[in-house]
């Protein structure tokens, strides 16, 4: 269960944020021993559906973190104080949501709070990979450098979904008008002519018959219909925001045989892209593990991940943890990070495991471009020409009695 608490540092700093626990004793228990004078827990409620619609229009796009990321790096490179860098981008900022979060974030900077606690209470603007980073660099001191992968990290991200969104915006056109038109000639068309058929005793094939008794039942009850799909699919919306809703998108993703296809090297090259880094900053492996678990984007994943670094911290090699668990990281990655461990370069083959895994997330990527539309079209052929079919043959029949 997860508790929002508000606590007091041994400095005095004001220190909010989330922890998981069993109940509110244990919460504050966990907040005690790292050094924490609890002032407040609270449990955390699950997003209502009202909620849910409000944070949707409340979110920053990829463009816009893209470009924030971008010049926040930018500036920190050239050794501005956070704080001026803040306030210059709050300026430059032009999306409404984003420059609210940064002025917040710079107000709360300003009250004594770090910069990843200020984010964390940014949630619906700042994703929990970045605030993880941002909660790395404080500890190694190299925020330019983090901002700087952020930045990168994020447009790669950004292509690849751009590459998968443009290769769906024609096939979704197509699908949607078949749609659209199909519901159209079975609700308020066929119905009329099912009648014809009837009195003149015309032999229907049995997929025509389906058809027809569809369309009978959607000619009287369509409204019906149409409000509980979109009843559904506002209920489905809201449950796959929920813990449990997410957990089980996210086992399909890597279960789903074509989904996974592309959707696994994207988890692996996020692992080896965001470890390379870590352990470039002198995060220590396990710790370095927690950071990752948030930024693979997978709870499945951030699951084993703990459990690596559980591992870690028994003593284990880090090469032997991930090969306990063959069905989310390929024997791939533990030889590569074995051989990391012997040379002394485990940075060197995270960086070297993130590039194989990106070049196969495009070449997947664009295969799938490539393949998806003329699968699509021959699909869409099929189902036409069942639907014309199914009339067409009647009528057929229909003037051969005539005559």
């Amino acid at each position: 269960m997860k508790f929002k608490y508000q606590a007091k540092t041994k400095e005095g700093a004001t220190q909010v944020g989330f922890v998981e626990a069993s109940d509110r004793d244990a919460a504050s228990t966990i907040l005690s021993s790292h050094d924490l004078f609890v002032l407040s827990v609270v449990a955390d409620r699950p997003p209502s559906a009202f909620d849910n619609i409000a944070g949707f229009f409340g979110r920053v796009g990829r463009k816009d973190l893209i470009v924030f990321t971008r010049q926040l790096a930018t500036l920190l490179e050239a050794r501005l104080p956070l704080n001026n860098a803040l306030k210059i981008l709050y300026e430059q900022t032009s999306n409404a949501n984003l420059k609210l979060a940064v002025s917040q974030v710079t107000e709360d900077i300003d009250a004594g709070i770090t910069f990843s606690q200020a984010m964390a209470r940014q949630g619906k603007v700042f994703p929990d990979y970045y605030i993880e980073m941002v909660r790395a660099a404080e500890v190694t001191g190299n925020l330019n450098e983090v901002a700087s992968f952020l930045a990168d990290f994020t447009e790669k991200e950004g292509d690849l979904a751009s590459k998968a969104a443009s290769a769906l915006v024609y096939p979704g056109i197509v699908v949607g008008l078949f749609i659209i038109v199909a519901f159209i000639l079975i609700t308020f068309v066929y119905p009329s002519l099912g009648a014809v058929f009837a009195e003149n005793g015309v032999a229907l094939p049995w997929y025509t018959q389906v058809l027809l008794d569809t369309g009978t039942f959607l000619s009287k009850w369509w409204i019906a219909v149409v409000v509980a799909v979109i009843v559904l699919g506002a209920v489905a919306v809201n449950y796959f925001q929920t813990e449990e809703g997410e957990a089980l998108l996210d086992e399909a993703k890597i279960r789903l045989p074509i989904v996974k296809k592309v959707y696994l090297p994207v988890i692996m090259a996020r692992f080896g892209n965001s470890a390379a880094l870590l352990v470039h900053g002198g995060i220590p492996i396990a710790q370095a593990l927690e950071i990752i678990g948030h930024m693979v984007g997978n709870s499945l994943y951030k699951d084993v991940v703990h459990d690596i670094a559980e591992d870690v911290r028994q003593g284990s090699l880090l090469s032997a943890s991930i090969a306990k668990h063959p069905e989310f990281f390929a024997p791939l990655v533990s030889q590569m990070v074995a051989v990391g461990e012997t040379t002394g370069k485990i940075e060197e083959m995270f960086t070297r495991l993130s590039n194989i895994y990106t070049r196969q997330a495009d070449e997947v990527t664009n295969n799938l471009v490539d393949l998806i539309q003329p699968v699509l079209m021959i699909g869409i052929g099929l189902m036409v020409g069942l639907l014309f079919a199914s009339i067409l043959i009647p009528i057929y029949s229909l003037t051969e009695s005539i005559h």
